[in-house]
């Protein structure tokens, strides 16, 4: 049921969209004698207003209604001169419905105002062919929409926080969360849930490609990543005394206060470099004092939580960075490591290009769903055509409408949506019948009819949606021209045809919507992940005396390449594109996996991968043999148990487990930062392993000891 908030929204939207429909069709219809135009502009705020859920506060909405008007008519303009030839529309409606979809790899916005925009050219390309009419359609869409955007600014829905205020908020909390005395674990984590996209209006996601929107994604990341470092250090108090990591801490702080204040203010940006270099100095107080005599060396565990302090200072560093392009649009200072800021130097087209050829692959659930769209209105366009359906535009309507993800959900709306419009034609029928041609009662009825449908609709479910709306369709065209009880059963054939046609391309076309791609997607990140983990375990076998970003010198003699980290990421977009469709498609199915933890193990090796031979400690004459062939060892196990997990997800045969290297402490010497990371990693492959295996009891076979490990200690 919908809350209180969200059901005052569903009314103010009503409202809106009914008073600019009357405002346009009245006048038209009555004062001037202009059917066609009416007819248009009762459409447009329908289209723009209802069936395009288009996210933002008024101000936002009038926005994205302005920019897509010149679109609009370019649209209909093309709707009209294709109408010529059924084939020549359905061509159109092919090109048209795939672009128009497809436009969601733009961000939310794109995404809500593309079915009005493809509605403009559905009604257009219908018969009659009448170029004549033109004018008068273009005109009557202009009047609509900017009817719609006038009632947008005049009851505007109360705006909600933006991103960069979110992402504020949560720097403050993590400066508090810094400081002595510190916050609560549990109220520093619900600060990070807090800026998880799915928390989040649609409206104020950062989704789009330009440098501003990723940088604050990316920076949402990487504090929500801070926050649950703080609360994992909060619930280990210190072995001892400690005071490089408290300072280490107190800069950290410090920085995080100065950024919420830059985003909020855009003056008084951190200083640059500021933080690393207390970094650099963190890490040269490690070396010596790990360095110094066997008796005056920290305890190991002293050194463990050194290197829990370190890793957060590395994730408040990539908040500043990130804070500094999001405010300024562009980095002011090189941002380091650079692999991992690659779009901060590559202009908006470039990201905007990147974005899209991305996208441009049969792994895409965007490209999917694209595709599935443009082939069922083609589909339905070219049906209308051949049987010459009467008002065949509704059997598009009802592909666009009722289409879903996923067969299932697809099915599920089209028994609810004929239904509703089997009881609505009922009643329409009577009303035509009892009202007969007395235009008047028909204009009296239609303002009353759209609030109530375009209100209750929504609150009620999609029967009630379309029954009332099949209302609507009745009162207003029994204005325009004489019409029967048969416009009732012409409407019932319509939506009946496009629901199977809908249902067809549903079953026809990746009917298990984002199941099978959230699998292989995941998969296939954990895999390009993984790689990273050897290579970074060698960078930190070397011999301690350089920190600097670039080529390392192996114990073997070797030299250790940079990580390459763009495959990661950009199979990272993939993946969290194709989790976030599969969370709205089945919100309560697959419970037990852990698929928001895959995204975080992924997160882990690529960040790692970068900031680990950066700053880890070294031992001071490189590792021993038998630590070296340990880590190695440990390094191996994960990529293998990735492997075996990614098997498991994309059901292919999952090797038996075969644990190489011992449980318990490494060999020493070794790099601390390294056992950490690794010890961490395997924690969390652990707990996604236990997310895939089904509870004693289930269906499937029990897991045998040999696939199955216990978590390192640590």
């Amino acid at each position: 049921m919908p809350t209180g908030q969200e059901r005052a929204t569903i009314v103010r939207r009503a409202v809106r969209v009914a008073v600019a429909a009357s405002a346009g069709f009245y006048p038209l219809l009555y004062g001037a004698g202009l059917p066609v135009m009416a007819l248009y502009a009762l459409f447009a705020p329908i289209a723009v207003g209802l069936l395009s859920p288009v996210p933002g506060s008024g101000r936002q909405r009038v926005s994205v209604m302005l920019r897509a008007l010149p679109p609009a008519l370019v649209l209909a303009t093309l709707g009209t001169l294709l109408a010529v030839e059924t084939w020549a529309a359905v061509g159109g409606m092919l090109a048209v419905g795939f672009v128009l979809a497809f436009a969601a790899v733009g961000g939310p916005r794109p995404a809500g105002v593309a079915p009005g925009l493809q509605l403009f050219y559905i009604l257009a390309c219908f018969p009659p062919y009448a170029p004549g009419t033109l004018g008068q359609r273009l005109a009557g869409l202009t009047l609509g929409v900017l009817a719609l955007a006038a009632c947008e600014l005049l009851l505007p829905d109360p705006p909600s926080a933006s991103y960069r205020e979110r992402l504020a908020r949560a720097l403050g909390e993590a400066a508090r969360g810094a400081a002595p005395g510190g916050v609560p674990p549990e109220k520093l984590r619900e600060a990070g849930a807090r800026l998880r996209l799915a928390s989040v209006p649609p409206a104020e996601r950062p989704a789009g490609a330009g440098r501003t929107d990723r940088a604050l994604e990316q920076g949402g990341r990487a504090v929500r990543r801070l926050l649950d470092q703080l609360a994992t250090l909060a619930e280990t108090p210190p072995a001892g005394p400690d005071p490089a990591s408290a300072a280490l801490l107190d800069r950290v702080s410090e920085l995080c206060a100065t950024c919420a204040r830059f985003l909020r203010t855009g003056t008084g940006p951190p200083v640059a470099g500021a933080l690393e270099e207390a970094m650099r100095d963190f890490q040269a107080e490690r070396v010596r004092l790990a360095s110094g005599p066997p008796g005056e060396r920290p305890p190991v565990e002293v050194l463990r939580r050194q290197s829990q302090v370190l890793a957060l200072a590395e994730s408040a560093r990539m908040a500043e960075i990130t804070t500094d392009i999001a405010v300024h649009g562009h980095p002011t200072e090189p941002a380091v490591p650079r692999r991992l800021f690659w779009y901060a130097e590559l202009s908006t087209p470039r990201l905007w290009a990147r974005r899209v050829t991305g996208n441009v692959t049969f792994r895409s659930v965007l490209f999917q769903n694209a595709l599935r769209t443009a082939l069922g209105l083609a589909a339905a366009r070219a049906v209308a055509g051949s049987l010459d359906l009467s008002h065949g535009f509704w059997v598009l309507l009802a592909v666009l409408t009722l289409g879903r993800t996923t067969a299932g959900a697809t099915w599920r709306a089209v028994r609810l949506a004929v239904a509703g419009n089997a009881a609505g034609a009922l009643v329409a029928g009577a009303l035509l019948i009892g009202l007969g041609p007395h235009t008047d009662a028909y204009a009296a009825l239609l303002a009353p009819v759209m609030l109530v449908a375009f209100a209750l609709g929504p609150l009620l479910g999609i029967a009630y949606a379309q029954g009332l709306f099949t209302l609507v369709v009745a009162t207003a065209f029994a204005q325009i021209e004489p019409v029967t009880w048969r416009l009732s059963e012409a409407r019932m054939i319509d939506v009946v045809t496009g629901s199977v046609i809908g249902l067809l391309c549903g079953l026809l076309a990746w009917p298990a919507g984002a199941r099978r791609e959230v699998h292989r997607a995941m998969a296939e990140l954990l895999r390009v992940c993984a790689e990273l983990v050897p290579v970074t375990a060698q960078a930190l076998l070397t011999p301690a005396g350089g920190s600097r970003a670039g080529p390392q010198t192996l114990h073997d003699g070797s030299r250790a390449a940079g990580p390459r980290t763009l495959p990661g990421v950009h199979r990272l977009r993939l993946a969290e594109a194709a989790y976030a469709q599969y969370r709205t498609e089945a919100p309560g199915e697959d419970t037990r996996t852990d698929w928001h933890a895959m995204l975080i193990a992924a997160n882990h090796m690529l960040l790692g991968a970068h900031w680990l031979p950066r700053f880890g400690l070294r031992p001071e004459s490189g590792a021993s043999a038998p630590a070296a062939a340990w880590a190695q060892a440990r390094a191996e196990e994960l990529v293998a148990e990735t492997d075996r997990i990614a098997a498991e997800l994309t059901g292919a045969p999952a090797p038996v487990r075969r644990w190489t290297a011992p449980d318990g402490p490494p060999p020493t010497p070794l790099s601390v930062d390294l056992e950490v990371w690794m010890t961490s990693l395997a924690h969390q492959l652990t707990r996604i392993d236990s997310s895939l295996t089904p509870p004693k009891g289930a269906d499937a076979p029990p897991v045998t000891p040999s696939r199955r490990r216990t978590a390192p200690p640590g």
